[in-house]
């Protein structure tokens, strides 16, 4: 997914496939482990075919209540948006989300290439800030799927890949693992999970599930969301996917 290095540039270049815009549009439908649906999501990624594989620019998610309230228009209101920009890393977005049924803001910014600023706007109207540096490894918020797809090749093997997952309201980073999982209700053709490298995190953080289609697709996702359910915590639950435009380029390497 990196662009060709080394003595044959030229060649390599005049050989390379054209790069182009493209689009990767899909739905979500997030639902508790009784099949309680609590809401929708609607993403579009913007971005371009390099070598033959998508590379993301610019990913809008709106999150819609299952209740379907609508406006004049016909369309559902979303009670929440997130808006991530790739431009300089595609496993490390820039982030802004909001909710503001609680008055919440999440904006993950970079300064520096080697710095992320943090700013939250929690529920209860206090606001954080902080600055961490950034390591080699690091991987924030929906540069996760990303994430997964540069590793595409361990994935399908079964095979671990270790990395750090920013926690944006806690105001640092963890040490995380990328591994196989097995699940009985959670069926894809990949299945894996993403959970705490660390003895004691594994007694308070529940693992999160991902399956994933042949082509790279996400098909589910199982496990704490970013939607605020209350004040006090986020919604854990199961979101499947469906695709509704796929991007004429793969989605792999």
């Amino acid at each position: 997914m990196t662009a060709i290095r080394g003595g044959v540039l030229l060649v390599a270049a005049s050989m390379a496939a054209p790069v182009g815009a493209a689009v990767f549009e899909f739905t979500g439908s997030a639902a508790r482990n009784d099949g309680r649906v609590l809401y929708e999501e609607e993403h579009r990624t913007e971005g371009q075919c390099e070598q033959g594989v998508f590379q993301p620019v610019k990913h809008h998610v709106t999150y819609h209540p299952f209740s379907s309230d609508k406006d004049s228009s016909g369309k559902d209101q979303p009670f929440a948006e997130k808006w991530l920009d790739y431009s300089s890393s595609v496993v490390r977005p820039a982030v802004n989300f909001r909710q503001p049924d609680f008055n919440e803001l999440l904006e993950i910014t970079y300064p520096a290439e080697d710095i992320v600023n943090l700013v939250w706007q929690q529920p209860g109207g206090d606001t954080s800030r902080s600055t961490l540096e950034i390591s080699n490894d690091l991987v924030v918020d929906a540069g996760f799927d990303n994430f997964v797809r540069r590793n595409w090749q361990k994935v399908i093997n079964g095979e671990s890949v270790k990395f750090r997952f920013l926690a944006p309201t806690r105001g640092t980073d963890y040490a995380f693992v990328l591994e196989p999982a097995q699940s009985q209700t959670v069926k894809a053709d990949h299945l894996v999970q993403i959970r705490p490298d660390s003895f004691m995190l594994n007694f308070l953080v529940d693992p999160i599930i991902l399956g994933y289609s042949k082509k790279g697709v996400l098909t589910v996702y199982s496990g704490l969301t970013n939607v605020r359910e209350n004040a006090d915590q986020n919604f854990t639950a199961t979101i499947r996917y469906n695709v509704t435009t796929y991007p004429e380029c793969e989605l792999t390497p």
